[in-house]
């Protein structure tokens, strides 16, 4: 007899004292003595909320896709690549999702995304780091189209909901004037929204709402996203 996956209630107070203890024990023989902890109190409550985000998912867009598998899914892997890192602790000591456009291939395409750790709670909407072609097409909808974009970036609700986060170039990038009246948002290398959340907000039902409705006022800025790189939302 099968059972139904459990719903998502709120993300629990022990995945933050998991956090902060794989902090202190960041090694293979620690986690794999707590590796049913990992599941119970990490990856088990945040597949219960990829699985609730899908109706607030669909009612902005049917191209934001949440994945609920254990591997390869919306939930990042805790696994840290330590390739090319000085840091070679090989575990993360965040909780990472991520609803990704249906084309997108990696972390890079549009997307929503939550981020849990010890020390805050976020909310990222949009691209970040678009590779090239992707970020030369952008800004250059924002140079033929600035009043609609500052149409939605200046709207007040949006405005009072997101920051722009990501970084900027020293310059303008070539092919751009430097008299453009949104040249420091042509100088941007993300085209990302950052919205905080207060600690206890990642420990409510109420969270995958919380997330919708952000979506739903960023929703036009990540429509001009997609507009200008030749995607649908």
């Amino acid at each position: 007899m099968s059972h139904a996956p459990p719903e998502f209630s709120g993300f629990p107070p022990a995945l933050f004292d998991f956090l902060a203890e794989l902090s202190a024990n960041n090694e293979r023989d620690w986690f794999e003595k707590n590796k049913a902890r990992y599941e119970e109190y990490v990856r088990g409550p945040a597949l219960a909320f990829v699985r609730a985000m899908a109706p607030h998912l669909a009612a902005v867009t049917p191209h934001l896709i949440g994945d609920d598998r254990k591997m390869g899914g919306s939930l990042m892997r805790i696994y840290r690549d330590t390739r090319f890192s000085a840091d070679k602790t090989p575990y993360k000591t965040n909780v990472g999702i991520q609803f990704r456009h249906g084309a997108g291939k990696d972390v890079h395409g549009p997307g929503l995304y939550l981020h849990l750790d010890l020390e805050e709670t976020f909310v990222g909407v949009g691209m970040w780091r678009p590779e090239k072609d992707a970020l030369a097409a952008i800004r250059q909808r924002i140079a033929d189209e600035p009043d609609r974009w500052r149409g939605i970036t200046e709207d007040p609700v949006f405005a009072a909901t997101f920051r722009q986060g990501g970084e900027s170039l020293k310059r303008v990038p070539r092919g751009f004037d430097k008299d453009h009246p949104l040249v420091e948002e042509l100088k941007r290398t993300s085209f990302i929204l950052m919205h905080d959340l207060p600690p206890e907000a990642a420990e409510s039902a109420e969270l995958p709402h919380t997330l919708g409705t952000l979506l739903n006022t960023a929703a036009p800025y990540c429509r001009f996203l997609c507009q200008a790189i030749g995607l649908p939302f």
